[in-house]
């Protein structure tokens, strides 16, 4: 008897050595294959495959309840930010997801390795075959026709039925993400190179920041100041890709020429992820990690600063962007302040995707961290000018977990900057913390650009700062950069020096700003009501009274900013 049973249980497994068969379930899919990719054929069923695997996490509303009480002003938790392991609490998966999830992979012989703090990011390699198999899926390979970079990737695949609502992804499958680049700058020619000469006790701005935007002007313009920070434990972390690095010996430079007031051993730390380097050959430098480390160090006076270089060897498929997140996490301390001047389009990512990295930028938040990002460089036609019919929203903008920063430029009065990225997310809805200010705006708005937007989307940017003509060295020259990446170190910078003020008086720092930016925080911002971010054959937006998808809020007063948080 028992070894009929067990000759009926070969048979229906079609050989003995193979899993029972399962109940499979289509769980994501891509319709199309993108139109900058071309399908090149099919995967060689040998080569293997990297790929992660999300858990669904335990309790992210109870998470998202948190971040608000301890961001909201008006709330008594206020400020009582989460430890490490109370947001690992919020964020692992429950048991059964773990049971479950573990028992479909044992019984395909999969070893796992577990990638995130809080146990939701599970890591394993099998070969295309194989993976073709478990994932009900068919491999190809695709070619991004611009850079000529390939990937291996699957247009659906498919889970077990009794896992949906224990597995959230399963990555990279489904997900086309274009090749992550620099901004688009162009270095140019500075019509001075003396540092103005600021008068500290009046709010005159000089002449020459028309033309050229150092420090001193942003001292003058937004009432930064220039003592130095006293509280070694405030720290700022800068976000490296893509093989930018960031050169000490420009740094020197632009501080001795903009901030000779700093002792000439100012500099910043470095910290290394996913097989990232950052050599100090000049020629090496890299322009957007010498303007964003130019002007952290040498905006936030003494605030310890550190620039994360995340390296090529990351396996997220999001240029590193899941994984420097997770690594933060994974912290005791981590830091206080966040600047990334990099982002995608939102199409790029899988709403699933998507959703799932803007969670972990919840939990940071929830500790205490202020996360910034700039909001893009195309207007309304994405992170770069491109042709379009609709409006795209860029990413991690459009998550509403962190601040997106706009651009300005112009001195008396600040313009929106015409390039600065803004408008509506598609994956995202509208956080209460905005609803009336958004609505302002659309409400004035009209019939305008009808169509073309999803006006019940998270709105963005938040807030906005100069940038435009902003003077940095590099590769030992001076010269002139534009774009929200000069914007978003600038006020990630403020927010470190108030931050700073905060802990020397023993209280805790500002974390996840927007709640406080649209409510208390709101007056500590200069309107920004000219200028407007065109783009897909149209105006865009136009800034306006009050809050706009182009400059936010406005650009930040610093005394004001102090009143603001109880200083």
């Amino acid at each position: 008897m028992l070894a009929s049973t067990l000759l009926l249980a070969c048979l229906a497994a079609a050989v003995c050595g193979k899993p029972m068969a399962r109940s499979m379930q289509v769980h994501e899919t891509k319709e199309t294959v993108p139109t900058d990719f071309e399908l090149v054929g099919p995967a060689p069923p040998d080569t293997v495959l990297n790929l992660r695997l999300a858990l669904v996490r335990g309790d992210l509303v109870g998470l998202e309840k948190m971040l608000m009480d301890v961001s909201t002003p008006s709330s008594p938790l206020y400020g009582q930010h989460l430890t490490k392991e109370e947001a690992d609490a919020f964020m692992a998966p429950k048991p059964e997801s773990v049971d479950a999830v573990n028992a479909w992979l044992k019984e395909n012989d999969i070893t796992v390795t577990k990638t995130s703090s809080a146990g939701d990011w599970l890591s394993f390699s099998i070969p295309v075959s194989k993976a073709s198999d478990l994932l009900d899926a068919q491999f190809s390979v695709f070619n991004h026709t611009d850079s000529g970079k390939t990937v291996i990737r699957t247009l659906a695949y498919s889970i077990p039925s009794d896992l949906q609502g224990h597995l959230e992804l399963i990555h990279p499958t489904v997900i086309f993400t274009r090749p992550l680049t620099g901004p688009a700058f162009k270095i140019a020619p500075r019509k001075s190179i003396q540092t103005p000469a600021v008068n500290r006790t009046s709010d005159a701005v000089p002449a020459s920041c028309e033309s050229e935007i150092t420090p001193a002007c942003l001292q003058a313009l937004y009432g930064i100041p220039s003592t130095p920070a006293s509280v070694p434990s405030n720290q700022l972390a800068v976000s490296g890709f893509i093989e930018q690095f960031a050169n000490q010996q420009d740094l020197k430079s632009f501080l001795s020429e903009f901030r000779p007031d700093l002792p000439s051993s100012t500099t910043f730390s470095t910290q290394l992820l996913d097989g990232g380097e950052n050599p100090q050959v000049i020629s090496e430098a890299g322009i957007e990690a010498d303007l964003d480390t130019q002007y952290t160090v040498g905006i936030a006076s003494g605030v310890p600063t550190t620039f994360i270089s995340v390296g090529e060897e990351n396996q997220d498929d999001v240029d590193g962007f899941l994984d420097i997140i997770e690594f933060l996490l994974s912290l005791t301390n981590q830091p206080q302040v966040l600047t990334t001047s990099y982002g995608f389009n939102e199409p790029d990512l899988t709403s699933t995707m998507a959703n799932n990295v803007c969670s972990a930028y919840m939990a940071l938040g929830a500790r205490g961290t202020s996360i910034l990002f700039s909001s893009g460089d195309g207007g309304v036609s994405g992170s770069q000018s491109q042709r379009c019919t609709t409006f795209i929203p860029t990413f991690p903008s459009g998550c509403p977990f962190v601040t997106s920063v706009g651009a300005t430029t112009n001195i008396a009065p600040e313009v929106a900057a015409s390039f600065s990225s803004g408008g509506f997310s598609n994956i995202f809805a509208q956080p209460s913390y905005q609803a009336s200010a958004v609505s302002t705006f659309l409400n004035a708005l009209g019939s305008t650009n009808a169509g073309k937007f999803n006006p019940s989307g998270r709105a963005f940017p938040d807030i906005s700062a100069q940038g435009e003509n902003v003077v940095i060295a590099f590769q030992g020259e001076f010269g002139l950069v534009a774009g929200t990446s000069c914007s978003t170190p600038i006020s990630a910078s403020i927010i470190s020096l108030i931050n700073d003020e905060l802990a020397s008086q023993g209280k805790k720092p500002l974390g996840f700003l927007n709640p406080f930016l649209y409510s208390t925080g709101a007056s500590a911002f200069t309107d920004v009501t000219s200028g407007n971010n065109p783009g897909c054959n149209t105006n865009g937006f136009s800034a306006r009274v009050g809050w706009d998808p182009v400059t936010g809020l406005g650009t930040p007063n610093f005394a004001a900013l102090r009143t603001a948080v109880g200083l």
